[in-house]
């Protein structure tokens, strides 16, 4: 099966390490552009006709921030056009600061089943000096609101003036309000967001600062019953997202909305960046791709196993070479060899040991450029 992603590119305020497709000073055009993504949608139906979805992701910037009626409306689009599956997982992104018992309520009545929650940090000085719009009551508000629902939240590390106990702090109140999964992953200053001020002014955490933190938040989250499954994400059992799941799996995916990429018969494009570019292809039946790859059948090999490695589980060996026809310990016989200390190896698979799974790159690399 397939996903779907929706990019809302709307928010109250840009946070300083954002350098995603997103417009704080065009909320104004909501309506608009929710229009045009219900077009965007009708025009790729023929396309996908043959498709059935199981995953439908809402994501930006901030979908909250957005009439929740608009919300409803794609939810209820994305039935009309495409088969979704009638137990699909339906995930909305959402800002504490910029939510209402009414939304989820509504969110709720259109088919949401799986909410994802912005919290960062359980440290209000940080959350300030981050952007954030919400504060550590406002997360607490919004997970009373979500009690017995399934949802995530979002946890940073690598933060400026953040301390151990602030990272203890931030999955202790996830999980005490009842969050099934917990997103645990590092800043990235990005060149071009304020942020990368603060990295070029050394006042980040050193990457060695940064491994201690993530190898403490693991003991933290795995001491309250989150069990890793990839490197960032953590979840109580058998709460994996199953839209993120695809996207390590190689899976199809199409996308809607500014920025958003799809990957459809190993062909991957990418919406403009553009607001007014993106308004004018679709309004005039154009798509809107600026970018557009078909990947090699080495490509397809590579992407695999760098997705794979991603994860606990690792690559399935007899499922590669079903879909390569060609022997995975054979293919990446150098690579394997190389770095046999820091992998799992079993008939089946071959995994990136628990305590190497967060410097992975270099591995990955290995693999990359040793392929035979």
């Amino acid at each position: 099966m397939a996903g779907i992603y929706v990019h809302i590119p709307f928010c109250k305020q840009k946070c300083r390490y954002c350098d995603f497709a997103s417009f704080p000073d065009k909320i104004g055009l909501a309506e608009s552009y929710m229009a045009c993504v219900y077009r965007e949608m009708a025009m790729r139906e023929p396309q996908l006709k043959d498709y059935k979805f199981d995953t439908l992701y809402i994501g930006g910037g901030t979908p909250s921030v957005i009439d929740e009626s608009y919300i409803a409306m794609l939810v209820a689009a994305a039935k009309k056009h495409y088969n979704l599956d009638k137990n699909a997982e339906i995930t909305i992104e959402m800002n504490p600061g910029t939510v209402s018992a009414s939304k989820i309520d509504m969110y709720k009545k259109a088919g949401i089943n799986r909410f994802s929650v912005g919290l960062q940090s359980a440290n209000d000085e940080i959350l300030r000096d981050l952007g954030r719009v919400h504060t550590l009551n406002q997360f607490i508000t919004c997970a009373k609101l979500l009690k017995g629902e399934n949802f995530s939240v979002d946890i940073m590390i690598g933060l400026k003036g953040q301390s151990l106990q602030d990272i203890s702090q931030a999955i202790e109140v996830s999980a005490l309000y009842g969050a099934s999964h917990v997103s645990m992953y590092a800043l990235t200053p990005e060149d071009g967001t304020p942020v990368y001020t603060d990295y070029l002014n050394g006042e980040l955490p050193d990457s060695d600062e940064v491994a201690e933190q993530y190898a403490f938040g693991v003991k933290k989250l795995k001491e309250l019953g989150y069990e890793r499954y990839e490197v960032s994400n953590f979840c109580k059992k058998g709460k994996e997202s199953r839209h993120n799941l695809n996207y390590w799996r190689r899976g199809e995916y199409i996308g809607f909305g500014v920025s958003a990429s799809s990957h459809i018969k190993n062909v991957r494009f990418t919406n403009t960046f553009d607001l007014d570019e993106y308004f004018k292809c679709i309004i005039s039946n154009h798509f809107a791709v600026v970018d557009s790859e078909e990947i090699s059948p080495e490509g397809r090999r590579d992407e695999y196993v760098m997705l794979a490695l991603r994860t606990v589980a690792g690559v399935d060996t007899e499922e590669y070479e079903k879909l390569f026809k060609v022997l995975f310990d054979r293919e990446y016989a150098a690579a394997i060899e190389k770095n046999k200390d820091y992998l799992n190896i079993t008939p089946r698979r071959v995994s990136i040991k628990d305590d190497y799974l967060f410097v992975q790159n270099n591995i990955i690399i290995d693999f990359l450029e040793e392929r035979k």
